[in-house]
């Protein structure tokens, strides 16, 4: 069965007419310029998450075994440290597989919770087999009951990414609101598949980047580009 995937030329995607208008600069400050990157960022997302659904599933997994293989690779020694990723959402790769890899090897696991919108997230523990309630957007997550952690790696889907690793997510701003409080900044992996890969997301000042995206051709650092 071929997909759409297969169907396109590789490359990336054509910018939307009034992009060439928009200074991608991060600090990026004007009221039409700001508008102008967000319904851009808007229909880049819906574009990019149809692209991964439209991934056979099979081969997602495949994909999701390879990232996780590099995970592993990057991550390093596991035992006393905190990793948090994620529940799997809209075709994301599925790390659930790697979180019991990590607490098997001593590692504490942890996923992310919305606890209201707005703010922050909180990181609580959880490993397979614990107790999951419905969060926000119906996504499982540990109860509050659960243990409040501070992760050592957060590992964060991404919708798209840059070369210079910024991430493009679903447009809450929760990770980049977190990074920017938290005490000590955790190292912070993008995941996703190569078809998020994307000229640039146009930064503005809120966004963060990544110290690394992973996706299943390998590890990607950040480099600096001018567009």
């Amino acid at each position: 069965m071929t997909s759409d995937e297969d169907k396109r030329p590789a490359g990336y995607a054509s910018p939307p007419c009034f992009m060439h208008e928009v200074d991608p600069a991060p600090d990026a400050t004007d009221p039409q310029q700001r508008l102008d990157v967000m319904r851009w960022r808007k229909a880049e997302r819906e574009r990019l998450i149809q692209a991964r659904l439209e991934t056979p599933a099979g081969r997602r997994r495949m994909y999701g075994e390879r990232i996780a293989a590099y995970l592993e690779e990057i991550i390093g020694e596991v035992a006393g440290a905190t990793v948090s990723a994620y529940w799997p959402f809209r075709g994301e790769p599925d790390l659930r597989p790697l979180l019991e890899r990590i607490s098997r090897k001593g590692g504490r696991t942890a996923l992310p919770v919305v606890v209201q919108r707005g703010a922050p997230l909180v990181f609580r523990a959880w490993t397979q087999g614990d107790a999951l309630e419905k969060g926000i957007w119906n996504i499982p997550v540990p109860p509050p009951s659960a243990l409040e952690v501070t992760p050592n790696v957060v590992i964060a889907p991404v919708v798209g990414f840059d070369p210079a690793c910024y991430r493009l997510g679903y447009g809450g701003g929760f990770f980049d609101r977190t990074l920017a409080v938290l005490p000590k900044r955790p190292r912070v992996v993008g995941v996703g598949y190569s078809v998020a890969a994307i000229p640039t997301i146009y930064p503005q000042r809120h966004d963060i980047a990544l110290d690394v995206v992973v996706t299943e051709e390998g590890v990607h650092l950040p480099s600096e580009v001018s567009i």
